[in-house]
Order: structure tokens, then sequence, then C-alpha cells
């Protein structure tokens, strides 16, 4: 049976960090460890956990100095040995059954590398976030998430994988730091689509996401954070690249990388025909790779009941 690790990285969540180890205890599905990072928190963290964990063999703490969330997922993973690796962030929660719900994906899918739920908002927001409005396969993402720096995850509290694949992403350059002390999930979603992880999309509705003070990043971008953000990431994803190999060229093989996805959605179609058409070559010639690739998910639309039609 799959063995799990949870890592919660906290700075100055004093008032929420307790909730989400709580949480975590709490699984039906008991995690082999639960570690706690403190990145060098000012507000009393590291005396409280000591406090009300230091004596819990369950949970491991490690509380250093602040270095920012990249390398507080690099202690924690370092400190990890169990087959899977879960992040949480400490001022969100999990429901008493996630472990058991993702947990049924890897025992029976030794195939599967990472796999990430949908979110519950709560706190200043409330409202349901997900990935897709059902379960996917999405097979392998390494072009897609190249070609067009496609998003295939979700925030840190709704990420797991592999440990050897949360090894790999976070194997970066030292003065890379600097870049992800916030966002650092970026790192994993992004690394582990590069480097060539099967990926599964899971709906659980048991990761609950607190909205507070700034943390709703989303609605509170400016111009100027969206395009810093957006240039940090495309040149993570070259990093990553640049590790195995990869460079534009892959747009070659799109329409093979679709064909690792069993159910694809419409909007995946798509996807992937925009892809095909930046390869180099005649324009007729990526039109019909394009059309190959659209033409089966839209027959297989077309024969789905309406509501199936409809959740794509």
């Amino acid at each position: 049976m799959t063995s799990f690790a949870v890592v919660i990285t906290s700075y100055n969540y004093r008032d929420f960090v307790g909730a989400a180890i709580d949480s975590a205890l709490a699984q039906t599905r008991a995690a082999a460890q639960i570690i706690v990072v403190d990145d060098g928190s000012t507000d009393g963290s590291p005396d409280y956990l000591r406090e009300h964990y230091g004596s819990d063999a369950r949970v491991t703490l490690l509380c250093g100095e602040n270095g920012g969330q990249l390398v507080a997922f690099q202690r924690g993973v370092a400190e990890a040995r169990a087959d899977v690796i879960c992040f949480l962030d400490a001022d969100d929660r999990w429901e008493p059954d996630y472990l058991a719900r993702i947990g049924e994906v890897y025992d029976s899918r030794r195939d599967i590398d990472f796999v990430f739920s949908d979110m519950q908002l709560f706190g200043d927001e409330e409202r349901w976030m997900g990935y897709a409005n059902r379960s996917l396969d999405l097979g392998f993402t390494v072009i897609s998430t190249y070609a067009l720096m496609h998003w295939y995850g979700a925030p840190t509290s709704a990420l797991s994988m592999r440990a050897l694949w949360a090894r790999r992403t976070l194997e970066l350059p030292a003065d890379l730091s600097s870049n992800w002390r916030l966002s650092a999930d970026n790192c994993l979603v992004y690394g582990a689509s590069v480097l060539g992880a099967h990926k599964y999309y899971l709906r659980t509705g048991a990761v609950h996401y607190r909205i507070h003070g700034n943390n709703g990043w989303w609605g509170k971008q400016t111009a100027a954070n969206q395009y810093l953000n957006r240039f940090r990431s495309r040149c993570l994803i070259e990093i990553y690249a640049k590790s195995i190999g990869l460079d534009v060229r892959c747009v070659e093989s799109a329409k093979h990388e679709f064909r690792t996805k069993p159910d694809p959605t419409w909007r995946e179609a798509k996807r992937y025909a925009k892809v095909a058409q930046l390869r180099r070559g005649s324009w007729l010639g990526n039109l019909e790779r394009a059309a190959s690739i659209l033409w089966p998910v839209f027959k297989t639309r077309q024969q789905a009941p309406k509501e199936l039609r409809d959740m794509d």
C-alpha cells in the first residue's frame, strides 16, 4: 500500500497552522510522516509548534531561518521517507478522507506520478475551484506546458506526487530561491509536467483553501505582477527543459502526446490543436494535424449525453 508524507510549510501563520496539522493527523488513512517546516516565523509560531506538537511522534518539526517557500519545500521533501509526498499550506486544511481518496489512485495506478485535486474556498470568499468538472487522466503534459505554459495543477494544498518526482522538481539552482519565495507551487506543477510526470486530476471536494488578507491572488494581480509572474514562469520552464534537452522542436510530437490522454475534454483537444499549428511546415499540413486531433474528440462528444458534453 502506498505510504504518504505530508509537508506543511508555514510562515507567520500561528493562528492557522494548528488546524492544518490537525487535519493531517485526522486522516482516515494515516500518513507515515507529517513534516512541518516553519520558515523563520516571527509571530511565535515556533514556540506554539513545540508546545503543541513537539512531543507528538507523528509530527516532525523543522524550525529554521527564513528562506522562502521554495527553500521550505526543499527542506520538507529532504526529510520525507514515503512513496508519495503531499503538500499542505499552513492556512488550509483537508477533510478526513483526502489521503484515502488520492490513495486509491496511487494504489491502483502505478503509472500515475502526480495527482491534484479541486478545492473548496472558505473565509473571505466561498466557492468551488477546480481544474475541470470531472476527474481526468491527463496523460503526459510536457509539450502543452512547454509550448503554451498551460498549468496542469492546483495551489499547494491540492498537490501530491510520488517522492521521486517531488525531488526532481525541486533540484533547482540555489540562486533561484529568491525568485520563488512565494508561489513556489509553480516549481512543483511546471517542473513535474516538463520533466515528464503522468498527471491525474481527481475531484475530491476534500481540500479547503482559506481566503484571507492578500492571499486571494487571482483577484489582486496588477498588470506588472502578471507580467513578472509569467516571465519568471517562462524562465523556470526553460530551466527544466534545458535539463532534459527539450526545445521548441517538441511541438512536432504534440499529436502523440495528446494520444496519451484516454478521455480528453474538448478544451484539451483545442489546446493541442493550437500546439500542432506551431510546428514548422506548411499551414495546410499544420491544419491537417490540428484537425486530426479535434475530429475524434468532436465525434465522441456528439455521441455522449448532453450533460456530459456540457461538462467539457
